[in-house]
């Protein structure tokens, strides 16, 4: 890794930067299975963030270093439904050595904020943070009552963060009926025309174990039970898998759009090909359009002469929404009776329509600061805290608004190195995000 001076000068830089980079650099890295940095020094800047707005914040840990803060901001209009806004303060790890600047050092370059989490999701945090405070400041108030939420543990599945508070503390978002956070309100480039993509759903998630057991003998035997050779035969079986597409109502209708604005045939061009005319969004949507799984962790043996009796790999399986069991039997039957599979943790799809006073308040707002830029509908491939509230009937969106310069690969940006974000960007989502909140 090369260390790179932080050029910045933190009175030129807006205050969602600011922000943003502070949270970077706390590091909040979550390697799963309940190991992590933990979110807590993170959560106490949050906290103190939201206490110099006039708030009453909440501080809730499910396990030691596991926090999450919740604040509600009373609106205008009470009788109308509370919004919950959230983020997440955890990460997932980086490899310093893999890096051009310190991922936790949130560095600045070229316009640019460096750093894990710039993205996914410190940004978004930051953007809630000025907000909102834009709005207090100004001695106003959102049109209606907002709950903000700052989780910990969304990058394993939320357990120890808003599944957590949802089981735990429901009450803390009652009244609410809808909410916004992550991956989504981003720009695309269609061919030299910038669009925006509003997530309306997201996949399902099915995380499994396999587990091969053979026979433990010397390295020099001939042994034809051989626990890695089978797990290494179930991990091709499943990693080469093509999955077919199958279109659900968003991606049908995301589809066609894609079609009208790149003027293709939808007849003759097929939704992969018109998937890959997006340019860098490809890397988002085409997984959207079908299931995968993914062999993302391998372990056996402990010598090299020595073949152990079990091997064990992680899979992670994204599916559409309710088409679980289907692809989790499939899967059975790609691996073969001597495999075992154990289920490590499995969330359910959402997937809402594109019209409704949110989706229909956004669009407006995002028509008034980029005039002519379609919004479209698209499900994530991936997966947010918004499962976690689904339980409590709200129904989530993802809208963390950026306008993005065309070359940049976001999609790339995400769990990837050098993850960074336009500082003009930060500055947009701010105002976009302002503006809806205290209209809607």
């Amino acid at each position: 890794m090369t260390d790179a001076p932080d050029t910045s000068d933190t009175v030129d830089l807006d205050e969602t930067a600011i922000i943003a980079r502070d949270l970077i650099r706390f590091d909040t890295t979550n390697h799963g299975g309940g190991r992590s940095n933990g979110e807590t020094d993170a959560a106490e800047y949050v906290e103190a963030r939201l206490k110099g707005l006039g708030l009453a914040p909440q501080m809730f840990e499910s396990d030691p270093g596991r926090t999450s803060v919740v604040a509600r901001v009373e609106g205008r209009d009470r009788s109308k439904p509370a919004l919950v806004v959230h983020g997440h303060l955890d990460v997932v790890p980086a490899d310093p050595r893999n890096w051009s600047v310190d991922p936790f050092g949130g560095v600045i370059r070229d316009g640019l904020l460096w750093g894990r989490g710039a993205v996914d999701m410190k940004n978004m945090d930051a953007m809630i943070l000025t907000a909102v405070g834009d709005i207090l400041t100004a001695g106003e108030q959102p049109e209606r009552d907002l709950v903000l939420g700052f989780f910990a543990d969304e990058e394993d599945g939320g357990r120890r963060g808003s599944h957590f508070l949802v089981d735990t503390q429901p009450d803390l978002f009652a009244g609410a009926t809808e909410a916004i956070s992550e991956v989504g309100g981003y720009s695309i480039d269609l061919a030299g025309r910038r669009a925006y993509l509003l997530q309306t759903g997201e996949k399902s998630l099915v995380w499994i174990k396999l587990i091969a057991r053979g026979r433990a003998a010397h390295g020099s035997r001939l042994i034809r039970d051989n626990a890695i050779t089978k797990l290494a035969e179930a991990v091709v079986a499943i990693g080469r898998r093509e999955w077919p597409v199958q279109l659900t109502d968003t991606t049908t209708r995301l589809v066609a759009e894609l079609a009208r604005l790149l003027d293709v045939d939808p007849d003759r061009v097929g939704p992969d090909e018109i998937v890959l005319r997006t340019g860098t969004a490809a890397g988002f949507i085409l997984a959207t359009l079908r299931a995968t799984s993914n062999p993302t962790l391998l372990e056996a043996g402990y010598k090299h002469n020595v073949i152990p009796d079990t091997a064990e790999a992680l899979v992670d399986i994204r599916t559409l929404p309710g088409d679980e069991d289907r692809v989790l039997a499939e899967v059975r039957e790609l691996v073969g009776d001597d495999i075992e599979i154990e289920i490590m943790h499995r969330d359910i799809g959402l997937e809402a329509s594109f019209d409704g006073d949110l989706v229909d308040a956004i669009t407006a707002t995002l028509e008034r600061h980029d005039p002519g830029a379609p919004v479209l509908p698209y499900l994530l491939s991936g997966g947010t805290d918004n499962k976690a509230l689904s339980r409590l009937g709200i129904t989530g969106y993802g809208f963390a608004p950026l306008r993005l310069p065309s070359d940049l690969d976001f999609p790339g940006m995400f769990h990837g190195v050098d993850e960074r974000v336009p500082l003009e960007a930060l500055m947009f989502g701010r105002t976009v995000l302002r503006d809806l909140l205290r209209s809607y």
